[in-house]
């Protein structure tokens, strides 16, 4: 079965350039993860703060794991460019500061390993943003785990994929949901289950198929802050009788559309949009929010009595992203194409872009 390791504690970081990156250099600060180089002179307006590359390490043995087939390196933002070493050895590049990437590093794991994680913030011309009126904060500014599965499991490198895509529709006053999976496993089958709100099972499915359709009857849908009802669905993945990984997600059963007239329509009724923007920064901490962080901000918009948020302008957190969900708010999302366009960075904006997709399709 999958197990995820949060691997934030014990990292060392230094701004001095790294000769040996197999080994932690001296004087290395001792930190603990989320980080950024940035948290104090990314934020005194002078437009001085520094950009380049700086290095994090993290020593850990192979007996410390729990025994597994596979493991993952998992970073969920790392601002703006990065490259992943282990035993100095360089195994993966990431382009793209505000989404979540992952790494196999099973066949590079030995009994003593450092990782090394170069983070690049510098000026260039093929990464998104370059120009606007927000700081690029340097680090890696939020979770980095360890996923340790068996080698039949749900798809984890893809474009950072959560391995599942859950499209619910409404017919009348009864929901239906599509559940999609990828996999990397042969002769399996898959148990498919929706929950309600309160871990009720209210409908399953077990097939060989990828993809299956699972009905709700008289659904309770999701209709913003005056009832943010979430489903969540559950599909275990079995092999010879042995559940080998599991991945879930939340959703809501609604309907949407867009009117010139009437605005936003939110289940037939006019719902109104009225909101704030949002970054994903604060005094003295720059980027690297904590989980209170993220719920205060979701207080302070409440209290205001927004119903819908701009995530600007880039990928935020994914626990934010629940959050909005859990509290009825409608969110728009959106990539850092902005203030200039970089012919030179088309394939960087195409990149983000599936990556927002992908990793936030599941309502």
């Amino acid at each position: 079965m999958r197990n995820i390791l949060n691997f934030n504690s014990d990292w060392s970081f230094t701004k001095s350039s790294v000769e040996n990156l197999a080994i932690i250099p001296e004087g290395a600060e001792k930190i603990n993860l989320p980080h950024t180089w940035n948290a104090t002179d990314g934020q005194d307006g002078g437009n001085d703060y520094h950009r380049g590359t700086c290095y994090y390490f993290k020593e850990f043995s192979k007996d410390s794991l729990p025994a597994s087939d596979r493991y993952y390196l998992e970073i969920n933002g790392a601002n703006s460019s990065s490259d992943v070493y282990i035993g100095g050895e360089h195994i993966a590049h990431h382009d793209g500061g505000y989404s979540t990437f992952r790494v196999d590093l099973t066949d590079k794991i030995s009994e003593n390993n450092v990782i090394t994680v170069a983070v690049d913030n510098a000026p260039n011309d093929r990464v998104y943003p370059q120009v606007a009126d927000f700081t690029f904060y340097g680090g890696l500014y939020r979770n980095v785990n360890l996923i340790c599965t068996s080698n039949s499991h749900f798809e984890l490198e893809y474009y950072g994929t959560p391995g599942l895509k859950v499209t619910p529709s409404v017919q009348d006053k009864n929901g239906e949901v599509e559940v999609e999976v990828y996999t990397k496993a042969e002769n399996a089958t898959f148990r498919y289950t929706v929950f309600d709100k309160d871990n009720n099972v209210v409908a399953t499915l077990e097939t060989s198929e990828k993809k299956a359709n699972l009905k709700v009857d008289n659904a309770t849908l999701w209709h913003g802050r005056k009832n943010p009802y979430l489903y969540s669905t559950t599909v275990e993945l079995i092999v010879n009788g042995e559940v080998c990984d599991k991945v879930s997600a939340n959703f809501g059963f609604r309907t949407f559309e867009i009117d010139p007239e009437r605005g936003f329509i939110l289940n037939g009724e006019e719902y109104p949009l009225r909101g704030v923007s949002r970054h994903q920064d604060r005094l003295g901490i720059g980027n690297a929010l904590l989980p209170e962080h993220h719920e205060e901000d979701i207080g302070y918009i409440l209290e205001v009595g927004a119903t819908t948020i701009r995530l600007a302008h880039y990928q935020h957190d994914q626990y934010f992203y629940d959050l909005c969900d859990k509290t009825g708010l409608v969110i728009w999302a959106e990539i850092p194409y902005i203030s200039q366009h970089m012919p030179t960075a088309r394939e960087n904006t195409i990149s983000q872009m599936k990556e927002l997709v992908i990793q936030n399709y599941n309502p």
